[in-house]
């Protein structure tokens, strides 16, 4: 008898009815699933490229809605399920919402994503010259480890407010024919002291000092002559004089676009997966989502590295204005339809690396191809700073999600006191609404260079699609 055909022992019946099946996401998929998970990366990866800054990533997003038939917000309006509006927060947040069946009375459904990611801001008056090399002093945003930004390739991006209202778009330093800039460094052979100090002091942020030229300007005798000349070509391209830099949000990024990596192709890297590889599924689930059962918002905000703090950041109250205006027009109460909303918080999770397994805990951490990861909490030590979800919610999730054959796993951000990190979740839960998040694993995170698989970027978008979609 072949070994397929023989009855299974009483021991693997019950093994396969109690415990959790250990075994590769992509062992399991079919292999047209796969070929959806590439081509849907191929939409993602032109995104991630255009989308660098979260005022990218707006403008991108406003663009890709308003082709799929969104509008912008018009208050006091009445809406008909199936309607699709937008609403801008400063350039630097968006909210999409889809009209549902049921309007807000039995709560809304949010998808919640940010997209900021860390990186090098310039300082409101960077530009200096030092020893005929001019550079722009930055300061460094979000969580990074300082010593991977000083060689790498960076592209300036962002805007410049003039006095007069206009607002000049900066875009210099992606595309092969312009210039990038860089973070000097020490080279080995003088830095018998700087290695060996610890990391974390090895390189401070006062030193992260983009280089930007050196040739100075050569009509005449002026002092800062190399400064002069790289802010005279700054004002032919673009318009604007040193005193600008006070009233402007210009920032380094790592040059470059995402590229498939891995003989198989099965992974990307790229600058910026943190957090919009959830963004992404998130925006394309609502522009999939037809006439919900209730209404879908996908909020899409600021300054999470950070905090959430400020007027684009998930602390600000502009979500719940929205969802005020909303339920003001079906003539519902904002708490009541707080407390019966519920949210998928899409953010990452740290990918288990087997070269460094000492920081996980092997049972609970999430790993690449293995589908989105629900993290019920997050945090640091005993929990702190986190939302955690209720048993009953994390039921409902599992069971739209294994209904609907969409791979998943859970995972918690390293090992208990190794560390820790928060997400927006937390200030969804306290409008008293249920929140999980749901994401995609991530290696290298908060790296210039991050890397994530295709297979679960797809399965992130299926969760949330779903979750859209769901019956009430």
């Amino acid at each position: 008898m072949k070994e397929e055909q023989k009855e299974k022992t009483a021991a693997e019946l019950l093994k396969e009815k109690l415990l959790v099946k250990k075994e590769s996401g992509a062992k399991t998929l079919p292999q047209e699933e796969i070929a959806k998970a590439d081509d849907f990366c191929k939409g993602y990866t032109a995104f991630l490229d255009g989308a660098k800054t979260e005022r990218e990533a707006v403008t991108r997003t406003v663009k890709m809605a308003e082709a799929a038939g969104f509008v912008p917000y018009d208050f006091g309006k009445h809406y008909q399920p199936g309607d699709k509006v937008y609403v801008v927060n400063r350039g630097k947040a968006v909210m999409l919402c889809v009209i549902g069946q049921n309007g807000t009375k039995n709560g809304v459904r949010l998808g919640i994503a940010h997209i900021d990611s860390p990186r090098l801001d310039l300082k409101p008056n960077p530009l200096y010259e030092s020893n005929d090399l001019a550079f722009f002093k930055t300061h460094y945003y979000g969580g990074i480890k300082k010593y991977q930004w000083p060689t790498v390739p960076l592209a300036l991006h962002g805007v410049v407010a003039l006095k007069d209202g206009r607002v000049i778009d900066v875009y210099i330093g992606d595309d092969d024919s312009e210039p990038c800039f860089v973070v000097s460094d020490l080279l080995p052979h003088l830095a018998v002291d700087q290695m060996s100090k610890v990391m974390t002091k090895a390189f401070d942020g006062e030193m992260l000092n983009v280089l930007i030229g050196s040739r100075p300007f050569r009509d005449g005798e002026e002092s800062e002559s190399v400064k002069l000349n790289i802010m005279n070509l700054l004002y032919e391209k673009y318009g604007f004089t040193e005193a600008d830099f006070m009233s402007a949000d210009l920032t380094m990024v790592p040059a470059g676009k995402a590229r498939d990596v891995g003989f198989d192709r099965s992974l990307i890297g790229a600058y910026g997966h943190d957090d919009k590889v959830c963004a992404y599924p998130a925006v394309m689930a609502a522009l999939d989502t037809a006439v919900p059962p209730s209404t879908v918002i996908t909020v899409l905000t600021d300054r999470e590295e950070i905090g959430s703090d400020g007027a684009t950041g998930m602390k600000s109250t502009y979500m719940a204005d929205f969802i005020a205006d909303l339920c003001e027009a079906d003539g519902t109460v904002l708490r009541h339809v707080l407390a019966k909303t519920t949210c998928l918080s899409a953010d990452v999770n740290a990918a288990y690396d087997p070269n460094y397994a000492s920081a996980f805990e092997g049972n609970n951490a999430s790993y690449l191809n293995n589908g989105a990861v629900i993290t019920k909490y997050t945090g640091s030590g005993g929990k702190y700073s986190t939302s955690d979800a209720a048993a009953e919610y994390m039921a409902k999730i599992r069971r739209l999600l294994d209904d609907k054959n969409v791979l998943w796993q859970t995972g918690e951000l390293g090992k208990v006191d190794g560390g820790g990190g928060g997400t927006i979740a937390k200030f969804v839960a306290n409008l008293n609404a249920d929140v999980v998040d749901l994401g995609v694993p991530v290696l290298c995170m908060h790296a210039p260079f991050e890397i994530v698989s295709k297979i679960d970027v797809y399965e992130t978008y299926r969760a949330l699609y779903e979750f859209y979609n769901a019956a009430e």
